[in-house]
């Protein structure tokens, strides 16, 4: 992955050398009788295990914010040690003070940075392991899940519902359907292919605007369920909006390039109140209705565009 961050690993063994120079044409040689073998070897050692952390960052992360942050904030503590350690062996005359400034300021806005960095990097973690943690109702059981997205798939929904419709949960409970209008029409533009991967990002964007406890499946080709334990239906119907919204957001460009894809999704909501069999026959008759707007009663459905 180094090769993606070519400019960063240049710019900062320039910084390495410049700063090396200045000491060494800016500066007077101390006689070896002077220098101090403890200071230099810790100086060194921290210079050097900041590069090589420099390294390790930029080798197993991607390019962007917080990559960009660790590697900076790393970089200064590299220079700013590599200075410290440089002072060691050239002694600069009095009344020049950009030895200190390079010093103390390096280190202190590598600690900077890289504290930003590491506060970025947090809240990244905490965005995956939610993300994690809404896929582990279905890694439970690894055998019922959908190839394709690796959400749980029609067979798991069916028991989870049997498992809330013995519990009777009723109105305390809802299930969502979503359904993307026309696939049909996008795999014969573009290719099975590139259906597959709509799906995909569909799902991703579904997945990471769910809440912990919420469980999103894949129904049937194009139809995406999501049951929602302990919510009644206007909170349900409220996340269906939000869902829609999040979708809004979505660019989804072709292999071929071009312009992105247009998609219509439709969505169905119901309270988990009957026989799984019975309610999915519902709740999909609901779906096929493509109602324009929500009708009032236990059954809502919904139509909206958004660019895919």
């Amino acid at each position: 992955m180094l090769h993606s961050h070519r400019t960063p690993l240049v710019l900062a063994l320039l910084a390495l050398l410049a700063c090396c120079f200045l000491y060494a044409f800016a500066g007077v040689p101390k006689p070896p009788a002077h220098w101090q073998w403890i200071d230099i070897a810790s100086e060194a050692s921290i210079a050097l295990m900041a590069g090589v952390w420099f390294v390790l960052v930029l080798s197993s992360r991607p390019p962007g914010r917080v990559t960009a942050l660790l590697a900076a904030g790393l970089a200064g503590l590299m220079l700013g040690a590599c200075a410290d350690c440089l002072d060691e062996f050239f002694s600069v005359p009095k009344g020049q003070l950009w030895n200190h400034v390079i010093e103390s300021g390096l280190t202190l806005a590598g600690m900077i940075t890289l504290t930003c960095g590491l506060l970025d990097w947090r809240r990244e973690q905490f965005m995956l392991n939610e993300h994690l943690h809404k896929r582990e109702r279905l890694f439970r059981d690894h055998r019922s899940f959908d190839a394709l997205t690796q959400v749980g798939d029609a067979d798991y929904l069916r028991a989870q519902l049997r498992i809330e419709h013995e519990r009777g949960s009723g109105p305390a409970c809802c299930l969502l359907m979503v359904d993307i209008d026309s696939f049909h029409l996008i795999n014969r533009a573009h290719g099975q292919r590139e259906g597959d991967r709509l799906l995909q990002a569909v799902t991703h964007i579904l997945l990471l605007n769910l809440r912990r406890t919420d469980l999103l499946c894949r129904y049937a080709g194009d139809r995406f369920a999501i049951l929602l334990p302990a919510t009644d239906a206007d909170t349900a119907r409220a996340l269906a909006e939000q869902l829609r919204r999040a979708v809004a957001t979505l660019r989804h460009h072709t292999h071929g390039g071009g312009d992105a894809l247009q998609v219509t999704v439709r969505y169905a909501v119901r309270h988990v109140d009957i026989e799984p069999r019975q309610l999915l026959k519902e709740i999909n008759r609901a779906l096929e209705r493509r109602m324009p707007q929500p009708a009032p009663g236990a059954d809502d459905a919904s139509s909206f565009a958004a660019p895919a």
